[in-house]
């Protein structure tokens, strides 16, 4: 049977041309160029890896040298560490001064009423005692005479005249006040200090004399009256208290008994007054 030209092919039957078959790989080359491009990456790598390890190595060179420079200190580190604050300067301004040496204690009134030399203010009657009425207590007592004398004997009667100038007194200041029927006379005698005063006040004698004047009769001259002695500083001071009728003062009477000592404090707290008056102007003259 015939099928035209070119027949089928097979065993006896006719081989195809040459060109038209299929070529064979040549595996041995291709094993040869992968090889040697296998070997040609492995070199790349690791001519990297040295280049990047020589860049590390000069980078940690560079670090070393730059911590080394300038003396190559250890402690160099402690140059970039925060600088300590600027503290505030002094003032310029000067700091004030003060005296080592003390003022001078103000006086004390005591001190001044105690001795004639300080105590240097005028002194009177009516310097004493410038009030028109004395109180304590809600009682009230009105001024009625007041008297001055430098004979201090003759402002008293029995033995106080020479008790008074047996211890130098310089004068003797009275003045009368009444309340209801009842006179009290108050008698100051001054000395040159202190001492003095108390002796005349120890050694005290019946008495100084009543003052009458100004609405007050003559009282406690010839009946029976209270009668008290004190002293601060250089002034002693006496009071005599009765009644105006001339009626007598027995040991039961609180009424006589308490104008005395009324017009006693009365007396005291003038004479300390004019101290403290005194202490006060010194104090201001040395300020």
């Amino acid at each position: 049977m015939s099928f035209g030209q070119g027949g089928p092919y097979g065993p006896g039957g006719s081989q195809p041309p040459q060109s038209s078959r299929p070529s064979t790989p040549d595996w041995a080359a291709m094993a040869d160029h992968t090889a040697a491009r296998g070997r040609r990456r492995r070199w790349l790598f690791i001519g990297g890896a040295v280049l990047a390890t020589a860049a590390v190595g000069a980078m940690v060179a560079t670090a070393v040298v730059s911590s080394n420079d300038g003396g190559g200190s250890s402690d160099d580190s402690a140059k970039h560490l925060p600088s300590q604050p600027t503290l505030p300067r002094e003032s310029e301004s000067p700091e004030p001064s003060f005296s080592n040496v003390a003022p001078p204690a103000p006086p004390k009134p005591l001190d001044i009423i105690s001795d004639a030399k300080r105590d240097k203010a005028p002194l009177s009657a009516k310097t004493l005692f410038p009030d028109e009425e004395a109180a304590k207590e809600g009682r009230s007592y009105a001024k009625a005479a007041t008297s001055s004398t430098a004979s201090c004997a003759a402002g008293t009667q029995g033995a106080l005249g020479s008790v008074l100038s047996g211890n130098g007194c310089r004068k003797l200041l009275r003045a009368t006040f009444s309340r209801d029927g009842v006179a009290v006379t108050i008698g100051v005698a001054v000395f040159d200090g202190r001492a003095a005063a108390e002796k005349a006040k120890d050694g005290y004698k019946p008495n100084v004399a009543s003052l009458s004047g100004g609405g007050v009769p003559s009282f406690c001259r010839q009946t029976a009256c209270r009668t008290s002695a004190n002293a601060i500083g250089r002034y002693a001071y006496f009071t005599i208290s009765g009644y105006t009728s001339g009626k007598k003062v027995t040991t039961a009477d609180t009424k006589a008994l308490q104008a005395g000592r009324d017009m006693a404090d009365y007396t005291f707290r003038r004479i300390l007054a004019r101290g403290n008056a005194q202490a006060s102007a010194a104090a201001g003259s040395n300020g």
